[in-house]
């Protein structure tokens, strides 16, 4: 006989302040809808998330600076 799993409660993701609001849906089209900027998320996610594909690529850094 199977173990029942409990349910587990929800609790809501943790986020960065400057994201505090932010909502993504996906529509039936596979379209994406943002309340957010995209230009704005782009710029956040390239000042606070390391590519590791980017690392050691000298031209990267050169767009940086």
């Amino acid at each position: 006989m199977a173990k029942k799993s409990k349910p587990t409660e929800k609790k809501p993701p943790k986020v960065h302040d400057e994201l505090k609001g932010f909502d993504i849906k996906i529509n039936a089209f596979g379209e994406l809808s943002s309340n957010l900027n995209i230009e704005r998320l782009n710029q956040f996610l390239n000042e606070k998330v390391d590519d590791i594909k980017l690392r050691d690529r000298k031209d990267a850094n050169d767009e940086e600076e």
